[in-house]
């Protein structure tokens, strides 16, 4: 793959969830960048938000990522609005109320699943045979629960984890048609997701508090944003925001397991992960619309 300058003006790109936190963000920054965007998302109100973004260069479609046909659809709107389409970033996911594994509702389970691994997998497939036409990119969000323990929120750390192997595999799969694969790992980004899912639980907030303190810096939208297109102009592998956890990345094999192993027995986490285990979750499935 070249690692020529991308340059993003008059490229065409397709985001899912983008009315809100990351997605929103990015969609702002690669206008000033020059590209048009297709904003794809649950809230019917999207084609409205898209013109008030920029009447010209911004297409919304409602779309839900759980429904393949809808993301076919997107695309289609795409190609007729701009005629192309050169990047696909498959945003839109979801964070469930924290739990154990324990006391999760199967349903919980399924629909952060469905919305954060089929659905990314549905976002990249409906965008390909475009996105292979214009040698162009895709964009995952990962997470660094891709590589640190997923305790109290397993689930997500599990689609996280999926996601960072769907980049592996496509960066591969998609070399010889020179299309690149941008895999996006971000810690805690100051989006409504994390204001519902960490901020208002205090549970959860304990729980964090046993990561070292550098660990918890958290991003703007904007900066993930700015990572995201700074990645497509260079056509990266990865980005990862705050630089900090990059050595934990790098390192994960050995850190990994000795962290597990202090947490394990570290009697403030157990505490707090047995509070979580005990009580009942009594909050409603989540739904694909909470965005990052």
């Amino acid at each position: 793959m070249s690692r020529t300058r991308y340059d993003l003006a008059g490229k065409v790109v397709l985001i899912t969830g983008g009315n809100g936190g990351i997605g929103s963000a990015t969609a702002r920054e690669l206008l000033m960048r020059g590209a048009s965007i297709v904003i794809a998302d649950l809230d019917p109100t999207t084609p409205q938000r898209a013109v008030e973004l920029h009447p010209e260069r911004a297409l919304g479609a409602v779309a839900d990522v759980r429904d393949r046909a809808s993301l076919d659809s997107a695309v289609a709107a795409a190609m007729d609005r701009f005629g192309r389409l050169d990047v696909v970033i498959a945003n839109a996911g979801l964070l469930a109320k924290a739990a154990t594994l324990r006391n999760t509702p199967t349903a919980d389970v399924e629909t952060t699943l469905a919305v954060n691994v089929t659905g990314v997998v549905n976002t990249v497939a409906a965008g390909l045979d475009a996105v292979i036409a214009s040698k162009g990119q895709v964009v995952l969000i990962s997470s660094v629960f891709a590589f640190v323990n997923g305790m109290g929120t397993i689930p997500y750390a599990m689609s996280k984890a999926a996601v960072e192997q769907l980049g592996r595999g496509l960066r591969m799969e998609l070399a010889d048609h020179d299309v690149s694969v941008l895999t996006a790992y971000f810690s805690l980004v100051d989006t409504a997701m994390i204001a519902h899912g960490v901020d208002e639980d205090s549970v959860v907030t304990e729980l964090l508090s046993a990561l070292p303190k550098p660990m918890l810096k958290r991003i703007a939208p904007t900066a993930a944003a700015t990572a995201i297109a700074d990645g497509l102009q260079t056509r990266a592998v990865r980005v990862v925001r705050p630089g900090l956890w990059r050595p934990v990345s790098a390192f994960r094999g050995l850190l990994g397991p000795a962290t597990d192993a202090r947490f394990a027995g570290d009697r403030r986490i157990l505490d707090v992960l047995a509070r979580l285990d005990a009580r009942t979750t009594t909050s409603p499935t989540p739904q694909p619309n909470r965005i990052q």
